[in-house]
């Protein structure tokens, strides 16, 4: 596909979220009154929306592999962190969620108003002490209401080919929960990039791990393991000649 439709598709992606996105936001607020599972899932309409939009305008599919490592009881998902992309399309692969992210994001005109309403775990950044309590305390929480946990260790997006300093955040609460971490590697970041405008067609491929038991391990080592089996995975899936 030349640049010119690239981009062309790329703009009309982006209006009908612009459009959409304040009526949906109404839909959210709505759904208060409702237990947090079911919000969640009329919360996450919008994302499922904003799928199809990028399927059929943008021309981005997607493939998972390992779909049968998803446990049947919520889990803390550990993933790497590209693009856009993965934080609509999660909501489509896992079960019910919560994330872990900053307090400013829920400033933020109608994508924080219907983000709030997901009861994610929001932490302060500033300090690793307060925000390791608050991930503890909020994450026993939301997983005694049976909401599986997704966690970005790296922090932010990662431009496809770099690596970044992995958190101990989910390791930490996975170890003083007992919890499975399910680790998740993908290559979103090479079809819509980090702060990129431009999203080139294409298969994204979402690979799953096997979970890991955080019983008898340190926080340090399971993270450790979850970030070798990330990375190695990530370079395996962005190798076209292995999948």
């Amino acid at each position: 596909m030349n640049l010119f439709m690239v981009v062309l598709r790329s703009t009309l992606y982006t209006l009908l979220q612009i459009i959409i996105t304040p009526f949906y936001t109404f839909i959210i607020l709505a759904s208060f009154p409702l237990n947090p599972i079911s919000r969640f899932r009329i919360i996450s309409g919008w994302a499922h929306i904003m799928l199809y939009l990028i399927r059929v305008i943008c021309g981005i599919h997607y493939r998972v592999l390992g779909i049968e490592n998803i446990p049947k009881k919520p889990s803390i998902v550990l993933s790497k962190h590209q693009s856009a992309w993965e934080t609509l399309a999660f909501q489509q692969i896992f079960p019910p969620q919560v994330w872990v992210l900053k307090k400013e994001l829920l400033r933020i005109p109608f994508f924080g108003w219907g983000l709030s309403m997901t009861s994610p775990i929001a932490i302060n950044r500033g300090s690793a002490r307060i925000a390791l309590k608050q991930i503890l305390k909020q994450g026993k929480d939301r997983l005694k209401k049976g909401l599986w946990i997704v966690i970005f260790p790296e922090g932010t997006r990662i431009v496809p080919g770099k690596k970044g300093k992995y958190g101990i955040g989910g390791a930490w609460l996975a170890t003083h929960t007992g919890v499975s971490v399910v680790p998740v590697a993908h290559n979103a970041g090479e079809f819509w990039g980090k702060n990129s405008f431009i999203k080139q067609p294409g298969i994204i491929t979402v690979s799953i791990g096997a979970p890991i038991d955080p019983i008898g391990m340190e926080a340090s080592e399971l993270n450790a393991k979850v970030e070798a089996w990330i990375e190695l995975e990530v370079a395996r899936i962005s190798d076209k000649d292995n999948i």
